[in-house]
């Protein structure tokens, strides 16, 4: 077994969210879930099939987000991962429409942050171990940090 650190390709610091499914049509019922929650959505979703012809499925309503979620997905071509690139808005707005996809088993991360994906690789393919999400801590929170942090969700509309 060999261990290897794909890093995520973002230049644009946009949102994404990487997890694995089980079957075929992840890619289709992904969409449809997305865009049943976010009418509009802007996104790119891709999926590494494990099976059969072992490509790489896509779709989404967005050129660039898609062609970034295929590129992603390839670099890791990890079995049943698949990954969502969005543009103008955040993986609060559908992480739980995307957990409930019957499909999908398990979320590795929802996040802006630079992302370095730890991946096993054997004979019989490759496998995600887990993320590094951004960054380490730095501190514990002041009053100041606080106060901060709870302006910055109301600028930006997610609390009154």
């Amino acid at each position: 077994m060999e261990l290897k650190t794909i890093t995520i390709e973002n230049p644009d610091e946009l949102n994404f969210i990487l997890g694995h499914s089980h079957f075929i049509k992840t890619v289709e019922d992904i969409h449809e879930a997305i865009v049943c929650t976010v009418p509009n959505a802007k996104f790119g979703v891709a999926f590494c099939e494990a099976s059969m012809e072992c490509l790489v499925r896509h779709s989404g309503t967005d050129q660039e987000m898609i062609e970034l979620a295929k590129k992603n997905a390839y670099a890791l071509s990890a079995g049943h991962s698949f990954i969502i690139f969005m543009k103008d808005m955040f993986p609060i707005n559908i992480l739980n429409t995307i957990k409930n996809v019957p499909e999908v088993a398990r979320i590795h991360c929802a996040t802006a942050n630079p992302v370095e994906v730890i991946l096993a690789q054997t004979d019989l393919g490759r496998g995600i171990l887990g993320v590094i999400d951004g960054f380490a801590s730095k501190g514990i929170e002041t009053e100041a940090d606080i106060e901060k942090r709870k302006g910055f969700l109301r600028m930006i509309g997610y609390k009154q």
